[in-house]
């Protein structure tokens, strides 16, 4: 654990996801980063996890920083093909081969809906080098990219890793502005705060349509899940009131119903400590 300028809620909040994952016996990466006072804690950092749809994000990056040079346009449209299609998540595999969908739209349903199809479009578009590239540019040290999503191949030269040190160093260059370019940080976090699979941090905010009046504090939190049995991860930057904290929670070995009422309480927990702690930044 690594605990800096900390305070005492921040030593609170700690202890508090310490007794839930506690309770867990799977494997846990945590990076807890208060963007406004500089704490930080880290709880097995360099722990590689299966990354599943996080590494959404490292693609979504990729591809804004093909924008920043020029090589592509949000606005270039391409064309929906059958072969193309893929399972899991996402709506694209049932839509009708030749539709046409800007490269905006479909990073858009690949970060708010997870769209595996869409995530594929998008390594073919900007390549698996450049992806590699665009981590290891970002300080992912030890995280892997490798593979495309829902495809057989029974002999991959690796598999698409990540770790919570790494994803934790790409989100605080996107809180920061410092990601591709700033004006692109900015158009990724509010891709990412329309999220739709809201089952992990979130599941246990208040309503953003409530009535505020009662005293909660308004919240967003621009975030991406990743998932597959046994393994369940939810990763962005939550926004409370005036308030900013980077979490990234990842999670293997564990029962699929627990993984998630513990990412639930803990998206509670960092929900509280934003709320109580907003009067004395």
């Amino acid at each position: 654990m690594i605990l800096n300028k900390g305070g005492r809620k921040m030593k609170i909040l700690v202890n508090k996801i310490r007794s839930l994952t506690e309770q867990s016996a799977g494997t846990w990466g945590i990076v807890l980063e208060d963007l406004d006072r500089g704490a930080k804690w880290i709880s097995n950092g360099d722990e590689l996890f299966y990354a599943a749809s996080v590494i959404k994000v490292p693609i979504m990056v990729a591809v804004f920083s093909a924008v920043e040079r020029g090589e592509i346009s949000l606005t270039d449209e391409l064309i929906l093909k059958e072969d193309d299609f893929v399972g899991g998540s996402g709506v694209l595999q049932h839509l009708t081969p030749g539709t046409s969908l800007s490269i905006c739209d479909i990073v858009m349903l690949m970060i708010i809906q997870s769209d595996n199809t869409a995530t594929n479009i998008l390594i073919d578009l900007v390549g698996v080098e450049h992806i590699v590239q665009t981590m290891k540019e970002a300080g992912m040290e030890k995280s892997t990219f490798y593979n495309k999503l829902m495809m057989n191949n029974p002999r991959p030269k690796g598999y698409n890793q990540i770790t919570a040190n790494d994803i934790g160093k790409l989100l605080k260059l996107m809180a920061t502005g410092k990601l591709a370019s700033e004006e692109a940080s900015k158009q990724m976090i509010a891709i990412m705060k329309k999220q739709q699979i809201k089952d992990c941090l979130p599941e246990k905010l208040p309503s953003p349509y409530s009535n505020f009046n009662d005293g909660m504090t308004p919240w967003e939190l621009a975030h991406k899940t990743g998932w597959i049995p046994g393994t369940r991860h939810d990763v962005g930057i939550f926004y409370v009131g005036q308030r900013k904290l980077l979490a990234t929670v990842l999670s293997k070995e564990e029962d699929d119903l627990l993984s998630k009422q513990i990412l639930a309480e803990i998206g509670e927990e960092i929900y509280n400590y934003l709320q109580e702690s907003s009067i004395d930044i």
